[in-house]
């Protein structure tokens, strides 16, 4: 999972950023232009974002991605508790909302929420030549057999899965697995491709030199 904060006020984001690294990959932005950009490079699975925000604010951004159909969660922060700030967030397309200052472990259980609302909406099951992945309880089969995988290997895994026979780039992985300010090993995804092989058949991932990977399974 991975999650984008925009939150300009810098001791608010600090604390929000490092407690959410701690359970998802988590990238911090003060504004709504930085956050746009970080959504044409990378996925995300909801986003945590303040209202009151230099130049652009955080309603007038996400009117703008709703109105581009953009479908990721959004759990507003606001500073103003009135019925009508409410109204105006959800109605302009926030999936839930907290007004400052909140308990952490509580912002938590609305991002789990939220997040779980969406996954409702997407298929449980993906499933391609005989391999079938569980999103919901992130577990894969390939010919009926289980797989025994990490986090990161599933994801990986579903990343290829969901663009079968294409390549996916080391960089699209790198993006979708950790946070922009998080080191990431130069040998990192190797490592990780190399134990899918082992585990799903070494002939069944093909590296492109220079690109990235590709899945490929028989019918």
């Amino acid at each position: 999972m991975r999650i984008l904060l925009i939150e300009d006020d810098h001791q608010l984001g600090k604390a929000i950023y490092q407690g959410l690294k701690q359970v998802y990959a988590t990238d911090w932005f003060r504004s709504a232009e930085e956050g746009e950009d970080a959504l044409a490079l990378s996925a995300y699975d909801a986003i945590v974002l303040d209202i009151t925000l230099p130049q652009m604010s955080g309603l007038e951004w996400l009117d703008l991605l709703r109105q581009r159909g953009v479908a990721i969660p959004v759990l507003l922060l606001t500073a103003l508790d009135t019925t009508q700030e409410r109204i105006t967030g959800l109605d302009t397309g926030a999936d839930d909302y907290l007004t400052k200052p909140f308990d952490f472990d509580e912002l938590m259980a609305r991002l789990r929420a939220i997040m779980r609302r969406r996954e409702t909406y997407r298929p449980e099951m993906v499933t391609h030549a005989g391999l079938c992945l569980d999103t919901r309880n992130k577990t894969a089969t390939y010919q009926g057999v289980a797989l025994s995988l990490s986090q990161k290997e599933f994801e990986i895994l579903r990343l290829l899965v969901e663009q079968p026979g294409s390549c996916v780039s080391k960089q699209m992985i790198e993006n979708n697995l950790y946070g922009w300010d998080n080191p990431v090993g130069s040998n990192t995804i190797e490592v990780h491709i190399s134990a899918l092989r082992r585990k799903l058949g070494k002939r069944h991932i093909r590296t492109v030199r220079n690109q990235g990977y590709v899945l490929e399974l028989s019918v």
